[in-house]
């Protein structure tokens, strides 16, 4: 694959990464804070500042660099928005995971250790959304757009990490991205059967 078509590729993964951020952040300033979890907001920022230090010192790629900066404030701002120093036991949990799954790794293993964690980390914050999408039938909250957005940055960022031989990123933000295409499926789901629910409703009511 020629460096333009790569060059291509790896800014339109930062596109969508940055719109996937901005839908979130635009649904908590219309919408409010109900429903959106602490923790997980805290390990995405985390995860943001650990992103732009691997790419300064680890990848040494401005892309991932780019990316990370420009999702940052949005990721901070929806986490200052949800007061994490008032949701101790969340927050708590959001910095003991991001210390066990990227800082110790990083300590034993250097970057690449400190990547595969950060990857295990942005499962682990996915998995309760996932959970609770396939025991409950309720999707009221759960933005399907936000996650298909995600999905498709993964997929762009997969094809820009094979392109320039960064593994570990690349098996990291594969699980990710799948996981996050399993929620915006589920999502989809939800919202369809629920519309169809209310209007059975309708029409037994009328």
């Amino acid at each position: 694959m020629n460096s333009l078509l790569i060059a291509l590729i790896s800014w339109c993964a930062v596109s969508a990464g940055v719109a996937s951020t901005f839908v979130q952040y635009r649904r908590v300033a219309v919408q409010g804070v109900e429903g959106v979890s602490t923790a997980t907001w805290l390990l995405f920022t985390l995860n943001g500042g650990f992103w732009i230090a691997y790419g300064l010192f680890g990848a040494h790629s401005a892309v991932i660099v780019v990316s990370s900066l420009l999702c940052w404030p949005l990721q901070g701002v929806i986490t200052f928005r949800l007061a994490p120093w008032r949701h101790r036991r969340g927050s708590s949990q959001a910095l003991a995971l991001f210390a066990a799954t990227c800082v110790a790794p990083g300590l034993v293993g250097g970057w690449t250790w400190c990547v595969y964690g950060c990857g295990v980390s942005m499962v682990v914050l996915r998995t309760p959304q996932l959970r609770q999408l396939l025991l409950a039938r309720d999707a009221s909250g759960v933005s399907a757009t936000s996650w298909y957005f995600s999905a498709g940055c993964a997929a762009l960022w997969i094809i820009y990490y094979a392109q320039v031989d960064l593994v570990a990123a690349l098996v990291a933000t594969l699980i990710s991205g799948v996981v996050s295409l399993s929620i915006a499926l589920l999502a989809t789901a939800r919202h369809r059967q629920g519309a169809r629910d209310f209007v059975r409703l309708e029409v037994f009511a009328n």
